[in-house]
């Protein structure tokens, strides 16, 4: 079949005048470039580009470490006045626990460390996809309930959480049958007057004396008491709320705890976990990091290169799994429990 000429006009085919400048009505001009090209409109992140958003992060980063010079100064300045050094000489940053305590850290616990890192990690990545995405790549459909039908990303998130709760039911079984939850769960009220010590003392960056392997100062027993005994019960009720787990015909008891509720909850406390997490990691890192790691990772209290090595490894397996965390490899695994399409 041979075209027809571009000047050849049937009756089927309207005749459309031209567009001028003179053509009345708004017109739409498209930004062009320095050749005349035009420009694709760049894409926005809750209605600002990444340059704009390239921008918050430098003025606000920059904000911060004024306001944390002056926190600085300003703490190491009432640190010299005499009632706050009889403060610290009174409350050094941690109080004794009782002499039943263990001393150092055991294995499993190394591995449930390891097993909790991996999995936040990935649990942290796909909650902010799913916050992100906008159409899935494909859906799951569990094999008991054909009527169910989740993005695969909400399905990867909620097997990872049942992965995280199993993990952290361990966890908390052994911590309270060797007796290491004494490290960190409160036993004695000196433990608010040695957490503001030790906090401080971090703030002044003449930081408290370092000593995991033993005792925990009270600034680190009341945040991992918070983290274990009341973020992360918080993000199981939430997710738990959220997920087809939750039973639908039950006014009563969804009209008792809204769905809302839990959303306006989930996301605060994922957000704690990411601070948390920075801040670990930086503390662990600039507190003696090879006797740090080694406590962590290699289960001795020497300074040694063990500890790092055993740390660089897990890393590699985690950036790893991140990067393998796509549908390609998640869909053949989803399939053994439901059924994976479009």
């Amino acid at each position: 079949m041979v075209d027809e000429p571009a000047a050849t006009i049937t009756m089927a085919e309207p005749i459309v005048a031209p567009e001028t400048d003179a053509t009345p009505g708004p017109r739409r001009h498209s930004p062009r470039g320095l050749l005349g090209e035009p420009q694709r409109e760049r894409r926005r992140y809750r209605g600002r580009t990444l340059p704009h958003w390239a921008g918050i992060g430098v003025i606000g980063g920059g904000g911060l470490l004024v306001l944390g010079a002056f926190a600085v100064l300003f703490v190491r300045w009432l640190l010299t006045s005499d009632p706050l050094q009889s403060f610290l000489t009174d409350y050094p940053g941690e109080y004794h626990l009782p002499e039943w305590a263990p001393v150092g850290i055991p294995w499993w616990l190394s591995w449930a460390h390891f097993f909790n890192v991996f999995l936040m990690v990935l649990i942290i990545r796909s909650g902010f996809q799913i916050r992100t995405e906008k159409r899935p790549t494909a859906f799951w459909t569990p094999k008991w309930n054909p009527q169910r039908k989740i993005s695969l990303t909400i399905w990867f998130h909620q097997s990872l959480d049942l992965l995280w709760l199993l993990n952290g039911a361990i966890f908390v079984v052994l911590l309270f049958v060797t007796g290491q939850w004494v490290r960190i769960v409160p036993t004695s009220w000196e433990v608010f007057p040695n957490a503001l010590s030790a906090g401080l003392q971090y703030v002044s960056l003449d930081w408290p004396t370092e000593n995991g392997w033993v005792n925990y100062n009270s600034l680190q027993q009341l945040t991992y008491f918070a983290t274990v005994f009341l973020a992360a019960p918080l993000a199981v009720a939430t997710g738990v709320r959220m997920s087809g787990l939750w039973p639908k015909d039950a006014p009563r008891l969804n009209k008792i705890y809204p769905i809302e509720m839990a959303r306006a909850i989930h996301f605060p406390v994922m957000l704690y976990f990411v601070v948390f997490i920075i801040f670990h990691v930086t503390l662990v890192l600039a507190t003696g990091a090879l006797r740090n790691l080694n406590h962590m990772f290699a289960g001795q209290d020497v300074v040694n290169w063990t500890g790092f090595w055993i740390f660089a490894a897990s890393l590699v397996v985690i950036s790893a799994s991140v990067f393998a965390a796509r549908s390609l490899v998640i869909a053949p695994i989803a399939s053994l429990f439901g059924r994976v399409g479009r």
